[in-house]
């Protein structure tokens, strides 16, 4: 591995030595707004570059000592439609006028990296939906939960402790290894235990779905979640919000971005609090339970060393304290006879404590573009007081893991090489290369503690503890390519291929302790390893059926990792049993289309996914471990639309469906020591149907300071699920409603805001042994914002 690292860092030695032989232009411009008057402090910005600027007073910018070649310009202002432009530039310094128009006369021109370069979704030969800031702030989006039936086929439920299990398409899993990887500005949120699902100083999202190995490797069986926050440039830009709601609700959020050395040093902060009473009330003591208090922060510099080199520190961490943890009843019955009510006597506080930090460098050199980026996340999480582990009134069992930092400390590193065609290239082959390494630490101890009446929830005797301390660790690395060539001026072919090694090493061991004694050794230090490999290929044909309009088909192919199984107190459940990867092969078909001089999106999406190997995960309770083995496979298939129009000035209209039928055509599980026979079960947290309607109407007044209304409604219908493999646990379908409506004045506004406005009670959650918890009850309040840019 070392060696490969060190043959990767003398190739990009090379190419810096090498930049040469290239000719060097500009590019100037002006960028114009109403009654084509200059517009001041709009942001250009040279996709696939570290290259941006703002307007000056006139609506002027300049770009010097480029090298010469095609380009892609994006402009963005506010109040303002993005757009983006192709420009060729030339030693001769060309001069371009870009026009503007408003916003509520049309859509955003967005670009993606679902393809790791900035593109024009509408080109990209798979299925992207993307979520804009204005989007995020528009919805109201504080979690990634929250965008559960925007995206179509997608739907995500947090299990009690403010992480999300996702699923698209019917590729899901309740194991911490996801099947959905999220990426925030690059980096894999390596599991559920690394995992950020608040939602702060956002620039966009994009979610990719299907498979999306060749690109993103490991744990992308059903797509990817990238998450992109806004970077720093030359202008200086601040933004604050102060939200206060029902259940105790508040949230403060502050951002600020700005250059310390123009054109060269720039610096971003952002911060954030989030807190509430809780939605549950613990009829044990009477007190409002699930109390949540969550800091986050979101810091990021950039240096640009030359017009070439860039190089750009993240580093994002997250504190949350939840007084009452997994607000979770007997039975789904119950959640819902008797809602928002719990009854446990362990009122132990989790405290969740992450860190995720990377260093990119990024060169352009004339044959292609290097990019350097290394990362480090951390994780610990423990229980600062035992919490309920039979979560009723009985001292029957709780669950301790509070044994000091050298345990329950995830720690994950990894490192990418990729090189890149160069940006200004005419070539009609583009072309991406690269490698990929990581290391996970993942030291696990906990005990479950039987306290006086635990014999009446089955277990031998009272008044003792099986502790279990499994500790592994684990290394990858994968090599990838990707290549698109013009065929024909309107054909393109893509076809890509990575190569995936892991090895894992688990040791376990295990201890009875009587209260008040020392512990007693049941099973002493075992260790085992694996090794395993994928292989994931992709091929797409993208064919340009009009000037805006697109089709294409693609085949791919997705893996999700394979481990070893952990030590319970489950003596029917041997650890150390290997599991083998899970691999799913993809076909989509679809079509993309934009009307109307940009007022009207419309995109449709056939698919159908078999998953081979499928892994069947089995919590053990009450260690609240998880027990998988491979035991199935599964066919999905489905169809998405996607539809976005300005229907008239101000007047905007979003719908977004999908249908998913995934079934299991074959599945054996394990039950009381007996195979069970689940053919033909449908999946677990994917309903069968997603669906969600907005209209949003902003009129702005007249004047150099207009005042601007916005009002904003949304319909959200998700359809019948199934919680369990038995499919025993069901949510039939339901709708809920949203909406937002305020003002705006400069740089302040003020919004008034609902959730949930019918009160619907749903199960958000289901654990296949029956313990549930609902959905949030309806929510509302007001913010208010300042903004300067």
């Amino acid at each position: 591995m070392r060696k490969k690292l060190r043959a990767f860092w003398v190739l990009f030695t090379l190419g810096i030595l090498s930049a040469s032989g290239q000719g060097v232009g500009g590019l100037s411009g002006t960028v114009q707004g109403r009654n084509a008057a200059g517009l001041h402090r709009a942001t250009v910005y040279l996709l696939n570059t570290q290259l941006g600027t703002a307007t000056n007073q006139q609506g002027r910018f300049t770009f010097s000592n480029l090298p010469t070649g095609q380009y892609t310009v994006q402009v963005s202002a506010l109040g303002y439609a993005t757009v983006t432009r192709e420009v060729q530039i030339t030693a001769a310094t060309p001069h371009v006028t870009i026009q503007l128009s408003e916003a509520s006369r049309q859509l955003d021109e967005v670009t993606v990296t679902a393809q790791k370069r900035e593109e024009d979704p509408q080109r990209v030969p798979f299925s992207v939906s993307t979520l804009t800031a204005r989007n995020v702030q528009e919805s109201r989006l504080w979690n990634i939960q929250e965008v559960s039936g925007i995206i179509p086929n997608l739907y995500a439920s947090d299990p009690g402790d403010n992480r999300n299990v996702t699923s698209i398409r019917g590729i899901t899993t309740t194991s911490y290894d996801p099947a959905v990887a999220t990426y925030i500005d690059g980096v894999n949120q390596f599991s559920l235990d690394t995992y950020l699902p608040e939602l702060l100083d956002i620039e966009r999202i994009e979610v990719l779905r299907g498979p999306q190995g060749t690109l993103y490797g490991r744990n992308a069986m059903g797509g990817v979640i990238h998450i992109i926050t806004r970077q720093p440039t030359n202008s200086v830009s601040a933004t604050a919000e102060v939200s206060v709601g029902n259940w105790g609700q508040q949230r403060y959020s502050a951002s600020l971005r700005a250059p310390l050395v123009k054109d060269r040093l720039f610096l971003g902060v952002a911060g954030m609090l989030r807190q509430q009473d809780g939605f549950y009330t613990n009829q044990f003591n009477g007190a409002d339970y699930d109390r949540q208090r969550v800091y986050m922060g979101n810091h990021s510099l950039r240096f640009l060393a030359t017009s070439r080199l860039a190089f750009t520190l993240n580093v994002k961490h997250s504190a949350n304290r939840n007084k009452g943890a997994f607000p979770l009843v007997f039975s789904p019955e119950e959640a819902l006879v008797n809602p928002f009510k719990v009854n446990q006597n362990a009122l132990g506080e989790m405290r969740d404590n992450t860190l995720n930090a990377s260093l990119s460098a990024s060169y352009a050199a004339p044959a292609f573009q290097f990019t350097s980026q290394t990362a480090y996340q951390s994780n610990y999480r423990f229980y600062k007081q035992p919490v309920d582990a039979d979560f009723s009134p009985l001292d029957a069992a709780t669950v301790i893991n509070n044994f000091g930092r050298d345990w329950n400390h995830v720690q994950v590193l990894t490192q990418e090489f990729r090189f890149t065609s160069p940006t200004a290239s005419a070539s009609d082959f583009r072309w991406i290369a690269g490698a990929y390494g990581f290391l996970n630490e993942n030291p696990v101890k906990q005990a479950i503690h039987f306290g006086k009446d635990a014999e009446m929830m089955g277990a031998p005797f009272p008044n003792f503890s099986n502790i279990t301390t499994n500790r592994g660790e684990s290394f990858g690395v994968a090599f990838f390519g990707q290549g698109t060539y013009r065929l024909s001026p309107k054909l393109e072919l893509t076809a890509g291929l990575r190569y995936d090694y892991e090895w894992k090493e688990q040791t376990v061991r295990g201890e009875l302790m009587m209260d008040g004694e020392l512990p007693m050794v049941t099973r002493s230090d075992t260790l085992a390893d694996a090794r395993f490999k994928a292989f994931s290929p992709k091929v797409s044909l993208n064919y340009q059926v009009g000037p805006n309009s697109h089709a294409y088909g693609t085949y791919s192919r997705g893996f999700r990792a394979g481990g070893i199984t952990q030590l319970g107190s489950d003596p029917s459940e041997p650890p150390l049993y290997a599991y083998q990867p899970e691999y799913s092969n993809n076909v989509e078909v679809g079509l993309k289309n934009t009307f109307w001089q940009h007022r009207l999106r419309l995109n449709l999406a056939l698919f159908y996914t078999r998953v081979t190997d499928a892994q069947v995960p089995t919590l053990v309770l009450p260690d609240a471990l998880v027990i998988t083995r491979n035991a199935g496979r599964l066919t999905s298939k489905g169809v998405e639309l996607e539809v976005a129009s300005t229907l008239a000035k101000g007047l905007e209209l979003v719908y977004n469906a999908g249908y998913t039928r995934a079934r299991y055509s074959s599945l054996r599980t394990a039950s009381d020591g007996e195979e069970v026979n689940l053919d033909g079960n449908r999946q677990v947290y994917t309903p069968d149907v997603t669906s969600m309607l907005a209209l949003q109407y902003s009129h702005e007044g007249e004047g150099a300071h207009p005042v601007r209304f916005t009002a904003r409604g949304e319909w959200h219908y998700l359809g019948n699920r199934y919680f369990d493999l038995a499919n025993q646990f069901r949510q039939e379908g339901y709708s809920l409603f949203h909406a937002r409506a305020g003002v705006s004045y400069k740089h302040v506004g003020v919004y008034l805001w609902g959730r949930n406005l019918t009160d619907q009670k749903y199960l958000a959650y289901v654990y296949d042994f029956g313990a549930s918890r609902l959905g949030n009850p309806i929510t509302y309040g007001v913010s208010l914002n300042y903004t300067l840019q």
